[in-house]
């Protein structure tokens, strides 16, 4: 048989189009099984029984009776100012429990406004966990909601949180009943790695060759991919990761390498501490790598102490790793146990630094700081020891310290702020006094603790008024937050105040923050009966002020 080729210059035909706005047959070809399945219905809408689908109501981790805050609170407030505030938060928050103020709020279950898409509202509220660093927490949401009810920005949001906690297959049943979700090469990619474990490794195998050869991704991409897939079956094929010409790191190579257990170029790790609170989270990564992330996840509040003492108590317990690795563990075990007070707050000095600027260090001893007797030996060490304790809300382990500390010293200034149920004004010569002896850059320690005490309800108005025109600064002065986050405390309203509290307190760091912004933030969690956090927050303040 003797084909006729066509005369030169003529036009080549068009793709074949099918009826009814079906793709192409060129793109039908392309298509894979999921894909072709889910296009002409044969695969099931829901994969779950009808008992135990879940209603898009109150979608989240703590309920009100856990600690979380009420379900109906954001329910009638307009989806232009949620949207606003949620979109609004990019950046890192300056304080610690602020963080924890804004996990906690986000993690709750909650009711959308009335006028948003709830799985809308999910998604905002799993996007912004994953820009904290919350991976977890964003996990744990997404895992509220059936996979039949995923939009594409849910399905966005939630592969970002599967990847930040190492945890790629967690996307697969909302990949293989809604695979046509997304167009992104990561998704397609994840489809190809969960036929894999699905059980179709020569198909997923296919896929992923196919990948490579049509540059869907990355090169580096792909054979990450290839990876992952290959470990599912018998079917094992050697693929050899090359980093050269990668020059940076992103979400899917930082997950799947360090759950492979590849090692990451050092010059790829530059510039990307974000990447740092991930590692806390992986389980696959070596401990001595955790534990190096633990300080700086633990000062920006991922990690509890509780749970930065029990990784440092797995690195010292673990007989595979060498005794120059265990070094800071072995010190923090002395912070804790050793049978003189005084060798326990040598060690506790040393993990603090000679400037005490590691936070995260202060929260690692935070329950160290609460076992040692209260001693004029350890005056000098009385403000570091007290913030220690107050960094994990050990407050009335503080308070012990009340009956030692001089008043108007760096201690009673977190003392004054994070003492509960105060009934009466603290001594405006205790402030003056505070004052006096602040060598803080611009004397930010004490315009934080004027405006805090402000806030709490501490100094009387006219007095606050005072120290607040002899340090410089304004607590009058209104603005379209202020009055937003004032309202929202006069409402009684906790949700819109924390998450109001979060978009004032983004920056790189307390020099960011103005004593103007603590004034309403304290005072508007004050009001609705956020007390603790109020305290903490203040106190926060001072001590990294």
């Amino acid at each position: 048989t003797v084909v006729q080729p066509l005369a030169p210059g003529l036009p080549k035909a068009p793709p074949v189009a099918l009826a009814n706005g079906l793709p192409s047959l060129g793109q039908l070809e392309k298509m894979g099984p999921d894909e072709l399945d889910e296009l002409f219905g044969l695969k099931p809408q829901f994969d779950m029984p009808p008992g135990t689908r879940r209603a898009l109501n109150q979608v989240g981790v703590l309920s009100e009776s856990e600690g979380g805050f009420p379900a109906g609170s954001l329910a009638a407030q307009p989806a232009a100012l949620v949207t606003a505030t949620l979109e609004g938060i990019k950046h890192p928050l300056v304080s610690r429990w602020g963080h924890i103020l804004l996990r906690r709020a986000l993690a709750s279950r909650l009711d959308a406004p009335l006028d948003m898409d709830p799985v809308e509202f999910i998604a905002m509220r799993a996007r912004l966990l994953n820009r904290l660093g919350e991976g977890q927490a964003a996990r744990a949401l997404v895992q509220d909601v059936d996979s039949a009810n995923f939009n594409p920005a849910l399905a966005g949001a939630a592969l970002d949180a599967y990847l930040s906690t190492g945890d790629l297959l967690g996307i697969c049943p909302v990949a293989q009943l809604k695979a046509t979700l997304l167009k992104a090469p990561e998704w397609e990619m994840a489809k190809s790695v969960c036929r894999a474990y699905g059980g179709d490794g020569r198909e997923a195998e296919r896929q992923l060759d196919r990948a490579l050869y049509y540059g869907v991704a990355p090169r580096i991409d792909v054979l990450l991919a290839q990876r992952y897939a290959g470990a599912a079956g018998d079917r094992r094929r050697e693929v050899t990761i090359e980093w050269q010409g990668v020059t940076e790191l992103n979400p899917w190579r930082f997950s799947l390498a360090r759950t492979l257990g590849v090692e990451l170029p050092a010059n790829l790790r530059k510039g990307a501490a974000q990447y740092d609170f991930a590692d806390v989270a992986i389980p696959a990564v070596s401990l001595t790598d955790r534990a190096a992330a633990a300080d700086g996840a633990g000062a920006r509040g991922v990690l509890s102490a509780q749970a930065m003492v029990d990784l440092y108590s797995q690195l010292w317990a673990d007989p595979s790793i060498d005794d120059r690795d265990k070094g800071r563990a072995g010190t923090l075990r002395n912070a804790y146990v050793a049978s003189a007070a005084a060798d326990r707050v040598g060690a506790m000095r040393t993990l603090w630094g000679t400037n005490g600027a590691d936070y995260g260090a202060q929260v690692l001893t935070a329950y160290a700081a609460a076992l040692l007797p209260v001693s004029d030996a350890f005056i000098g060490d009385a403000p570091r020891i007290v913030g220690s304790m107050l960094a994990a809300g050990l407050d009335r382990n503080a308070l012990r310290w009340g009956q030692l500390v001089p008043q108007g010293s760096a201690a009673w200034g977190l003392l004054a702020l994070a003492q509960p149920n105060r009934a009466t004004t603290v001594s405006s010569g205790s402030v003056s006094r505070f004052i006096d002896q602040d060598q803080s850059i611009g004397q930010r320690k004490s315009r934080f603790l004027v405006a805090g005490l402000a806030g709490l309800g501490r100094l009387d108005a006219n007095t606050a008024a005072g120290f607040a025109d002899d340090l410089k600064f304004d607590m009058a002065r209104a603005s379209v937050w202020s009055r937003k986050i004032d309202r929202a405390g006069q409402l009684d309203n906790p949700t819109l105040v924390a998450l109001l509290a979060a978009l004032g307190m983004q920056g790189t760091g307390w020099d960011k923050m103005t004593p103007r912004h603590l004034f309403h933030i304290v005072r508007s969690l004050e009001q609705v009966g956020l007390d603790g956090e109020a305290r903490m927050i203040a106190a926060e303040a001072v001590a990294r002020g």
